[in-house]
This record gives structure tokens, C-alpha cells and sequence, in this order.
């Protein structure tokens, strides 16, 4: 069994509860010891854009931001994919701290040697 965990989510701010349960899980993840990385396709890419999770929250109560600090804070990382970024006008710069651009590569050769969590 592996110690990897890769956690992807592809919705965004339209759908709190599975974005902010994505964060959620490598949060818990993270504190089980696992080696985790996150990483944002499609509309989840917003979830790494500087100011767009401030207010975001799971009907569990569960706050988007809280759990996303959390993650910065043990430097777990958060790849947003690169194309899917881009097609939303989001560049590395608009990126939150200890976010970076990742691509479908990166995702593949992560998920190779990982349990997946796809959200």
C-alpha cells in the first residue's frame, strides 16, 4: 500500500461541497501522515486563484479558505492544471502561495504511484 494520496477535484466555487470536501480530504489526508498533492482541473483551478475561496463553505460547515491555509501552511502541493488555467485567463502569478501550474504529465506520473481521490 502506498503512503501517496493524490486528491483531484474539477468543480469550483459553483459547487462548494465537492470543492471545499476535495480541500477537506488532503487536509485530513495530510494529518494522517500521508504524502498528499492536490490537484485542480477544470473549474477547480479557481479554488487556487488569489480571493476566490474567501467565502466558501461546505453545508458540513467546513470553510474552503480555514482548510486551503492549512495546506499552504505544511507546504502540501496545490497544481492547478496548466491548460485549464490558462483557458480561464489564470496565470502563475494570480496564484495562491505554494500554488503552481501543473500539467497532465505531472498528474499521470503522480497518480502512477498514489491511491486517487477523484472529486
Amino acid at each position: 500500500m502506498t503512503n501517496n494520496i493524490v486528491i483531484t477535484a474539477s468543480c469550483g466555487t459553483d459547487n462548494p461541497n465537492r470543492s471545499t470536501r476535495a480541500i477537506h480530504l488532503a487536509t485530513v489526508a495530510h494529518k494522517e501522515g500521508k504524502n498528499v498533492t492536490l490537484f485542480l482541473l477544470d473549474d477547480a483551478v479557481y479554488l487556487a486563484k488569489k480571493g476566490m475561496i474567501n467565502h466558501l463553505q461546505a453545508a458540513t460547515g467546513d470553510i474552503a479558505d480555514d482548510l486551503m491555509t492549512y495546506l499552504q501552511a505544511h507546504e502540501v502541493p496545490i497544481l492547478a492544471c496548466t491548460p485549464c488555467a490558462k483557458s480561464r485567463q489564470i496565470s502563475e502569478e494570480d496564484l495562491i502561495e505554494g500554488a503552481r501550474m501543473g500539467t497532465a504529465m505531472e498528474l499521470i506520473q503522480l497518480a502512477c504511484d498514489a491511491s486517487v481521490i477523484s472529486l
